[in-house]
């Protein structure tokens, strides 16, 4: 089977680790013809052509700058990417027939790509629900509901679903979601195929934990509750920091650990203040930022609390992986606080609650029980989050038609 994958993700080799191109590599070992559309954005100044790595055909394609640029060029780089990209297939694989079409929000830009490979290829086509554009938006204030440019993305959003025969939600509360809110959509072709990856059960000893917390000046005795990944609005990192300034425990040190819109008012924070308490760093190569998980000891995941869409941060995974515990501190309107309780394996706030959150650290620290919730998030992935399941579902679908 020939699959495209289209994505905004940068992918240059399939011997990454992460959610698409741990999936896309399970496709690739089952013997699938894997082809990839990435993006070569503006800075890189390259042109676009084709490369083949890891097994894998790769079509960068040229466009706009539309990662960690200014809001009007990212919002023309998402509208002209679909056309962008539609050019580079047509030039570069016009000779492919493709079974199997897939693609992630964001963006919700592609529909003239998927339609035209549909109607040329009679492919089949599955979008993986990462998130829920333009309503995201919206609760962040950054679109104003009902305005001219929410109306225009809501309609690219409808085509986007109409145009997918299968929509792969992240959670069940993702999927209630998307059923509620669109009713036009046929339930039947929308499921839950949730974030996956490959796990690797990572082992260290104790003079290995040493070492890291030593190369990264890290307290060695210390409990250290770990934020990773991207440092941006949806986050809520403003409840992160009063978390960091509220707690007095001195067994406790924070490690903040990524990069995003906010990073640059996150270590203007850290300037001012002078925690004692805390560390930032800036982002860090995958293998490197895997490393420096294992010798942590609680994982963190922060949501904005005024989201109305169930988010499922994909960090989640990076935890379980590492078998250690999870405080997560959401809106709402996710589930995977819930699941995290009800599969004990770390703690869930209301984000922003800083009484609950700070009860939770207690807990977390003192409970001896912490191996056995780390234990039990490793059990959680092995059950629930490998690429195998999500390729399973995709073959399903496929073999249905």
């Amino acid at each position: 089977m020939n699959i495209l994958f289209l994505t905004l993700a940068r992918i240059t080799t399939l011997d990454e680790r992460g959610i698409y191109t741990d999936l896309l590599r399970k496709f690739r070992n089952e013997g699938h013809h894997v082809y990839i559309v990435s993006p070569f954005e503006r800075r890189e100044k390259k042109k676009t052509g084709v490369v083949q790595e890891s097994g894998a055909t790769i079509l960068n394609v040229k466009t706009f700058n539309l990662q960690k640029t200014n809001l009007v060029e990212k919002g023309i780089g998402t509208l002209a990417i679909e056309y962008q990209y539609l050019n580079a297939i047509r030039n570069h694989f016009a000779n492919e027939k493709f079974d199997l079409v897939l693609y992630s929000t964001p963006p919700i830009t592609f529909s003239k790509v998927i339609s035209f490979v549909k109607k040329r290829d009679n492919a089949f086509a599955y979008l993986l629900l990462k998130d829920i554009f333009p309503q995201n938006a919206v609760d962040m204030k950054m679109l104003r509901e009902n305005g001219i440019l929410h109306r225009f993305f809501k309609q690219k959003e409808e085509k986007l679903y109409a145009l997918s025969d299968t929509i792969g939600c992240m959670s069940d509360a993702n999927k209630n979601y998307i059923i509620r809110h669109n009713p036009k959509i046929a339930e039947s072709k929308i499921e839950v195929n949730p974030n996956s990856i490959e796990p690797i059960r990572a082992e260290i000893t104790t003079e290995e934990r040493i070492a890291i917390r030593k190369k990264y000046e890290l307290p060695v005795n210390a409990r250290i509750l770990v934020y990773g990944g991207n440092l941006g609005k949806p986050q809520g990192i403003g409840f992160l920091l009063e978390t960091i300034k509220a707690t007095t425990a001195e067994e406790v040190f924070f490690l903040v650990v990524g990069s995003g819109t906010e990073y640059e008012s996150i270590r203007k924070w850290f300037s001012d203040q002078q925690p004692t308490n805390a560390k930032l760093l800036k982002g860090l190569p995958k293998n490197d930022y895997d490393t420096l998980l294992r010798a942590c000891d609680v994982g963190l995941i922060f949501l904005h609390k005024d989201f109305t869409i169930p988010n499922f941060p994909s960090r989640l995974l990076s935890y379980l992986e590492m078998a250690i515990p999870v405080i997560a501190a959401t809106d709402p309107n996710t589930d995977i606080g819930q699941i995290i309780e009800k599969e004990k394996c770390g703690h869930w706030v209301i984000s922003g609650d800083n009484t609950q959150m700070q009860n939770a650290i207690q807990a977390i620290c003192s409970n001896e029980n912490c191996e056995m919730m780390g234990a039990n998030g490793w059990n959680l992935l092995q059950r629930e989050y490998k690429v195998d399941h999500s390729y399973e579902l995709i073959q399903k679908r496929i073999q249905n038609v």
